[in-house]
């Protein structure tokens, strides 16, 4: 279900499926047909189709269009408000592994009896 209201929602729900992140992946080495990108699964194109309409509602793909070829194309702005929200728990994790680098290092200095050399 895409929230209009609240795109990173609908971001994370379209990168929650495997089919629809490897479909991304295949496009960020450059525009692809509907054909081309339905190779690797073993689904229908309707099927690939519908997660091509979802990857496009949240703005992780747009569809040009070029004679009788339609590609399909990344489009990583959408992203950027992915990586801007978890910048915020990168921060806590990393001020997390620091203090466990600093409490291990104090582990390995003090001697048997608990006391600091």
């Amino acid at each position: 279900m895409q929230q209009e209201n609240d795109p990173l929602s609908a971001i994370l729900s379209a990168l929650a499926d495997p089919t629809r992140r490897a479909i991304l992946a295949r496009l960020s080495e450059g525009p692809a047909t509907v054909n081309e990108l339905a190779e690797p699964f073993e689904m229908s194109l309707p099927a690939v189709s519908r997660h091509l309409k979802v990857l496009s509602g949240c703005g992780l793909i747009s569809r040009g269009r070029e004679a009788q070829w339609r590609p399909c194309k990344l489009e990583a702005a959408p992203l950027k408000q992915v990586d801007d929200w978890l910048t915020r728990y990168r921060r806590f994790w990393e001020g997390s592994f620091d203090r466990m680098e600093a409490y291990l290092s104090d582990l390995t200095t003090a001697d048997p009896k608990g006391d600091k050399q």
